[in-house]
Order: C-alpha cells, then structure tokens, then sequence
C-alpha cells in the first residue's frame, strides 16, 4: 500500500537541458536581461528609500507586491526602451525580488542569528551578474524542437531526454563559461522500485566521504578538487601575472585564464555531481529506508580541515540522496548528528568526553563492543531511527528529533511517538538532464 501512494504521489522536478544560442538570439537575450537588471536595481532602490523613510518619519510606508507591479507598469509606460521587452520576464523579476525582500524581512522579525538571516536584495552589477530570465506558461512554447521566447526570441534545445510531461516553467540562464541553460519546471509522478526489506544508515566523515553500515555500499574520497589543484594553481598564477591595475580593463591574456580557471571550477563540480547521483542511484535501489546523518558541513569551512571537507562534497552528496528517495519513494530519514560519535550503537551508552578526530577506533566501556569509529556512527543512525533489526520492537534509544523525507507530514519526537506538523520540504527538487 506505501509503494502504491508513492507511486501515486506528484513531484516537480527540474529539467535542464543545453541551448545552441545564435549570435542574433544570444544579443536579444542579453538585452531582456538588461531591462529586467535595470528593474531589480530600481527595486532595491525604492525599498532602501522606503525603509529609510519609515526610520525618520512616523508615517509608515510599504514596498509590498502591489506597490512593486504599480512601479513597473508606470515604467513601462514612461520607459519606450523597457516595453521594447517582454513584459513576462520583467514580472517574474517583481516576484522574485519581492519573495527575497519577504524572506529577509521575515528572519529579521522573528530575530535570527546574523550569520543565519537572509539578506536583503542587492544591485545586480553588470559584470558580476549572469543572466536569468523566467517564464510562465503564456511567455514560451515548444514546437519542432526549438524553444520560443516572448518577444521573437527562439533558440535550439538539445533534447538528451524527452520531457514526461508538458512545462509549466522555465528559467533560461548563462552560466560563468558563457553556455546557456535552459530549465523546465515539470509535474512528475514518483517511480517506485521495487522493495528489497533493506535498511542502511549513512554517517558522512571527511576521511571518507559517507560510511555506511553496508561495506559495499561505502563511498570513498574522490579527492576531484586534488587532482586538479595542480592546473588550477597554473592558471591562477597566470591570472596574477597578467591582472591589471584597478580601473583599467583587463587584458585578453587575463580573461582567457581566467575561463580556463572557471572551466576547470566548472569540471570539478559535476564530477563531484555525477559521482554523488550514482552512488544514491545505487543505494536508493538497495535499500527501502535510509537513515542519514543530518549533517551541516559549513562549520568545516572555518576548521583546518576547510580544503579537504569541500573537496569531499558533503552537503552535495547529501542533497543527490534525498532527491534519489524521493524519485523512487523511499523513506528518508534525516537523524540529528548530536553526540552520534559518542554514543554505542549496542548498548546505548555514552562517553563522558568527545572522541578526538586522531582516534578512529570507538571501544564501549560498558559492554566492551569495538569497532570502527564511523561504523559504529552509521549503526547509531540506524537505531536512532528506529530501523535497527536487532530490534524486535523496532524502538530507538532517546535523541534528537528525526525528520522523515518519505512522508513530510509525520516527524518522530523523542519519544518514539509520532505527530502531523507542517512540512518544510522545498517544493522543488532538480533532476538535470
């Protein structure tokens, strides 16, 4: 019955796919998104005006939605050069700027930590912003292969997979190599496999990049970001030599380097993106639930361990797992990290101190249990989410909270019982073709 739901149950996905752009289209485009950059930067101005007027005055003011769609249509109206454009993508930009304006304005009134606060939107600089362009159904159409734009705008699609169903999306956008992207928002329906009865637990380390409780299924640092070092060092050198002094343009020598260094940055992220989409693939297919370190990798960033943890690429594989589940239906359960390397995975008990990192060996005082440092982590995963076998009763030792990713709408208290929450899952996850 659970796999009949899952098979049941609609997702959406993104799917992405490359553009042939036409010196002709690629200026149209380039143009669009100098209309919609100017109005983002008109945007901001006019809310750092109004907040700055609400702090000296007491008469309070508003930058919401209307008064944003109110400022593009007078605009446009006042603007020959914006109605030259598309008013379609122009309108999505309002959106955009008005859910970011939202979303920090939200964190400020509920009074998170500085460092974790979205930030108010900023100007978009020419040349340091790629462009981004959103579509809405009535904005685009797909006929004989090609995509056209509103605004006599078509550009050729390489289709390495055909689309399940029709787009209701899509966000054409440039990445730092010059190529062109475009990305469909496509309704999907979970693709169930079949079940196995196999748990796994998943602790994420540095020394490897995710230990299970499956030797098999153990993934090793690939150590991409190291190989490469040594031509990424060279072209950064080369860029050194030739930069020029500030205010001047730079040199041909200086930006031919400085795409062989992005094109380098560029390789190394979808190696790191296809090892971690196979590996879930193939963990996915072996197992129905997964318990999975929720593990937060950015504190790594300030430790001595920075380089290596980034080349490990953590928080990547992570996200490439849980967007596995959810395409075939298999439950994921995210388990809190707090005190996992202290804690036994036979009998429960605690440390009274922290692990070192230098000792890889976990030895339980109280029943005498030794095993590896990290095996033990995954199998303390396993019984925190109540998918030890051992257990005949299927209970877990008391810890934190466990999120569920197989159904949003349940999470696990500390108790074992289960209540309805309101789910915080994203509503889109990417699959790229």
């Amino acid at each position: 019955m659970a796999t009949a739901m899952a098979a049941a149950r609609t997702e959406y996905a993104r799917w992405t796919y490359r553009l042939r752009v036409s010196s002709t289209m690629r200026a149209a485009l380039e143009a669009k998104w100098a209309r919609c950059r100017w109005i983002w930067n008109e945007a901001v101005a006019k809310s750092t005006a109004v907040h700055l007027r609400n702090k000296s005055s007491e008469e309070r003011t508003t930058c919401g939605p209307a008064q944003l769609d109110k400022m593009l249509s007078q605009a446009r109206a006042a603007n020959t050069w914006l109605r030259e454009g598309s008013s379609v993508p122009q309108q999505q930009l309002i959106r955009d700027f008005g859910k970011a304006r939202a979303r920090a304005l939200k964190d400020v009134k509920v009074r998170l930590p500085q460092r974790q606060r979205s930030g108010m939107p900023r100007y978009k600089k020419k040349r340091k912003s790629e462009p981004s362009l959103n579509y809405t159904r009535r904005g685009f159409r797909l006929k004989g292969g090609r995509l056209y734009l509103a605004g006599g705008i078509a550009v050729t699609v390489v289709w390495s997979r055909t689309l399940p169903e029709p787009p209701s999306s899509v966000r054409v956008y440039r990445d730092s190599l010059g190529h062109w992207y475009c990305s469909f928002v496509v309704a999907v329906t979970a693709e169930a496999l079949p079940s196995t009865g196999a748990v796994i637990g998943i602790d994420w380390g540095v020394r490897e990049t995710a230990t299970t409780t499956s030797d098999v299924h153990d993934l090793p640092h690939a150590q991409h970001g190291r190989k490469a070092a040594a031509k990424l060092a060279h072209y950064q050198r080369m860029m050194a030599r030739r930069r020029t002094p500030r205010g001047k343009a730079q040199t041909r020598g200086y930006r031919k380097a400085q795409h062989q260094a992005a094109k380098l940055h560029k390789k190394v992220a979808r190696q790191r993106q296809d090892t971690a989409r196979k590996w879930a693939k193939c963990v996915v297919r072996d197992h129905d639930a997964l318990a999975v370190e929720d593990f937060r990798p950015k504190f790594l960033a300030k430790s001595s361990m920075a380089r290596k943890a980034a080349d490990a690429a953590i928080g990547a594989t992570k996200r490439a797992l849980i967007e596995m589940g959810r395409k075939h239906g298999r439950t994921v359960l995210l388990v809190h990290p707090a005190h996992t390397t202290m804690d036994c995975a036979q009998c429960g008990a605690r440390t009274k101190h922290a692990l070192p990192l230098s000792e890889r060996t976990y030895a339980c005082t109280v029943c005498g249990a030794v095993s590896p440092r990290d095996k033990n982590s995954a199998r303390v995963m396993l019984v925190r989410a109540g998918l030890n076998p051992a257990g005949a009763d299927r209970a877990r030792a008391d810890g934190p909270p466990v999120h569920s990713r197989r159904e949003p709408e349940i999470s696990f208290l500390t108790d074992g019982s289960a209540r309805k929450e309101r789910s915080q899952l994203k509503p889109f996850f990417t699959w790229s073709r």
